[in-house]
């Protein structure tokens, strides 16, 4: 099973609203998630257009789900990428 990062839409016609799912890539659009990782509302401002959960994303990233296009430009908003991926904020080198 490959698992992809992706948009679940929910809302009405013209008040989209999105949750941010790990899903089986066979699975249809809206169908059965693996995961929620949090949700994305384009119209809300800036600062609550975009919710998740970064070490869940990174998790998976890890593990090899493929962020969709759109999922993958809202990861860089935050920070996350899918060469290095990792929390950000967390240096592991820290740690020690």
């Amino acid at each position: 099973m490959s698992a992809v990062i992706r948009l679940k839409k929910f809302g009405t016609k013209k008040r989209p609203f999105y949750r941010i799912v790990v899903v089986d890539s066979r699975a249809s659009r809206d169908g059965r998630t693996i995961e929620e990782l949090g949700y994305y509302h384009p119209i809300a401002g800036e600062e609550k257009q975009i919710s998740f959960d970064a070490e869940k994303a990174v998790k998976w990233l890890k593990e090899g789900a493929r962020p969709s296009d759109t999922v993958r430009k809202i990861f860089n908003v935050k920070n996350i990428r899918m060469d290095n991926p990792e929390v950000p904020g967390e240096n592991p080198t820290d740690a020690g």
